[in-house]
Formats: C-alpha cells, structure tokens, sequence
C-alpha cells in the first residue's frame, strides 16, 4: 500500500497529539514528525520531504503563512494543508496564495482530516506525473457523472425550500459521509446560515470582488464549514450586497464546486431570475417543491410550464412537502394532474420543523427517526441510487409536465 507521509505543524502540543490519535488508524497516512513553528516545520520539510504538511496559522517567530511559501517554493512538489480556527478568511486567503492547497477549520473530525490529507496527495502525484495545462479562470475539469448537483426551487414563498435544501444536505454529508456543499443563491434574503447556526465572516458577496483569479482554492477559503461535515457558501449579510453577483459569476462558481464536490445542493430565491436560470441549466435535478393548498399549485404549474419552455421539465423532480395537511385536493389527483409521482413526501410536523428552525440544528440531526427525517433520508438514499448507476430513476418517468388542474 503506498503510504502518505505527514508533517504535523502546530504551536499547541496537545493539538499535535490530537491530529496523530486521529490519524493513527489511517493505514495508508504516516505521520513522520511534527514541528511547533515556521522555521522547525521548513527544517523538517527539507530533511523528510513529506507528501503533505499539516500548517497551523498562528506560529511563534515564522507564522504558518510564511512558512508555507517557503516549503511551496522549494519542495513544490510538497502540499500543504492550513489547519486554522473559524473566523480567519483573510489570512487563509493570504496562505492560499502562498500556496497552500487546501484547509481545515478547527475542530475537526478524523474522516474529514483523512479524506483532504488523501486529496491533496493524490492531486499532488497527478499533477507531478503529468505536465499541468495553464489554468484558466473561472473553469474547471469536468467532474465524474457520478457527482450532482441539485437546486431545490418554487416561485412560492413558504413552501419549505431552505429547509428541504439544508436538511437534504446534511443527510447526505453525514448520513452517506459524502463530500457535500451547500450554496444560498437566495442572495437578498437567504437564511441558510441561520438555520445551520452558522456565524459567517464572508459571503458569496465578498467572493465574487476577490481581486485574485477565482479558483477553487479561493472560493473553498469562503466556504463555511458544518459540524455536520459539509460546506457553506453563505448569501450576502445585507440585501444590498447582492448586486454584486452576477450570472457569469454563479456559473464559474459552479462549475468548480462541482468538480471538487460529490454533491452540490443549491437554495434559491422565489424567482426566475438569471442566477437561478444558470443554477438550473447547470443541475442535474431541480426539486420542484410545493404544498397541497391551491395558491402553490398555481405557482406549480407556472413553474412547470417555463421549465417546459426551456427544456428543463426532464431534471424536474416533485417533492410535497407538507403532505399529511389536507386541503381537500387529494395527493393521487396531484400526480394524475402532474402526471408522475412525487420524489418525496415530507409529512407535516410544525413542532419539529420550528424547534430545528429556532435552534438552528437540522432536524435529520437532532431527531433523525422523525417520520420528516426519514422520509428526507429516503430521499437522499433515492440520490445515492442515481449516482451509483443502481437506478434508473428517482422518481416516475412519465413526464412532469402534463395537465394540471385548470384552476
């Protein structure tokens, strides 16, 4: 089994005991030593010439970032990895420019440390095994089939988009311990963060005026991460902010996402505006979600129809949420009316969904055998199918776009 060597950097020494107890199972990592400042891990670097080095940030004499550049330039063929608390995007935007390939936020879990330490080996050894093409901005390779991206949409307000679209996503990055990121494209009154009890420094906003070269290096330094394993790229902090984001910069942001994520879960705004019309061109699926009251299957049926039009009704999948409310119009009209089956249907629990809500702690998470919970889990579990290849479909395929009530 070829074997990963590790250099462990951090001034703390419990910290350094900590990352080696995590990382003593993984038989294919080797840790072969440790250093508590700049210039010890540079010393370190040129005499074990590890595959990756493990920097923390703030360092006694030669800080983490300087550290890094050195080691980059003169053993290029070196990855490192920042080790960093919440809170410090300026200076991990700083490391990455000084080379740095990847990073984690403290504290975090031994599959997630081992899961980038193998990444930015592996793409390390590729990259030393074949001459680089000059990258470009704003583009990226493209991903395996096997990863997908997923935008949860309805033109209504209030139909539990953000909580489909929160919920969905940590199950799938805890549940099936996948690489997951989450992205709040509802830009002028998104509440991802807030549901997910996350205290952003940075938004998609601040991202978007890097004067850097957008890569994904520089967008994963604006990536918030969850205790539940994924990643946030959370909306603006004020309304305002949104102007800055363009459609040209959606896409880009993507498209790298993408690449370097097996599932990229999408919130959107109630509207068909230009950046959720790129998400959408972009997904391999686009959850439809509505409820059983009249004003939604209005809304419905709009949707529909300009998805129709613009030759996206076969990524459309159907989720009922709120299914067990009955407001007189039966589910089996619905799916005749739709002409297919809904993907999910998401029972009414208000207790559960407001308690996760106030909290801020997914309710897949704090009351995962909830029947909300679980239907939502058959509904990643359906996803997995699909990107495994052991499914043909995740839903009827009969067509969405069929005759809906005449309302």
């Amino acid at each position: 089994m070829s074997r990963t060597n590790v250099l462990v950097v951090d001034d703390i020494a419990n910290m350094r005991e900590d990352i080696k107890r995590l990382l003593y199972f993984e038989e294919d990592i080797n840790v072969v030593g440790e250093a508590s400042d700049g210039k010890e891990a540079v010393q370190l670097a040129e005499n074990l010439k590890p595959d990756v080095v493990l920097m923390d940030i703030n360092l006694p004499g030669m800080d983490g970032i300087m550290a890094s550049e050195v080691i980059v330039n003169k053993m290029p063929d070196t990855a490192i990895v920042i080790i960093s608390i919440q809170g410090e995007p300026e200076y991990l935007r700083k490391a990455m420019a000084a080379g740095a390939r990847d990073y984690l936020v403290k504290p975090f879990s031994g599959s997630d440390l081992a899961e980038t330490i193998r990444r930015v080996s592996k793409s390390y050894k590729i990259r030393s095994a074949h001459t680089p093409l000059p990258p470009t901005a704003l583009t990226a390779p493209e991903p395996p089939q096997s990863r997908r991206m997923i935008v949860v949409f309805s033109s209504k307000g209030g139909v539990g988009k953000t909580t489909l679209a929160c919920n969905l996503a940590v199950c799938l990055g805890q549940d099936y311990r996948k690489k997951v990121a989450l992205v709040d494209l509802n830009l002028q009154g998104g509440d991802v963060s807030v549901m997910l009890n996350l205290s952003p420094r940075g938004s998609i906003a601040e991202l978007v005026q890097e004067e850097d070269r957008m890569e994904y290096s520089l967008v994963n330094t604006y990536l918030v991460p969850h205790l539940s394993g994924l990643k946030v790229l959370p909306a603006p902090l004020r309304p305002e902010q949104a102007e800055v984001v363009t459609a040209e910069h959606v896409e880009g942001i993507l498209k790298l996402l993408k690449n370097n994520y097996e599932y990229v879960v999408i919130d959107t705004s109630p509207l068909f505006n230009d950046l959720n019309l790129v998400a959408m061109e972009a997904a391999d699926d686009i959850l439809l979600t509505c409820t059983r009251d009249l004003p939604a299957i209005r809304h419905t049926k709009t949707d529909m129809e300009v998805l129709e039009s613009l030759n996206l009704s076969g990524k459309v999948k159907f989720v009922l949420n709120q299914s067990t409310l009955d407001y007189g119009i039966k589910i089996s009209d619905l799916e005749k009316s739709f002409n297919a089956s809904p993907a999910a249907l998401l029972p009414y629990d208000e207790k559960t969904v407001l308690s996760s809500i106030n909290k801020g702690h997914p309710f897949v998470m704090t009351q995962s055998n909830c029947k909300l919970s679980q239907s939502i889990k058959l509904l990643a579990g359906e996803f997995e199918k699909l990107s495994s290849g052991s499914a043909a479909s995740v839903v009827s395929k009969r067509s969405f776009i069929g005759k809906l009530f005449s309302l």
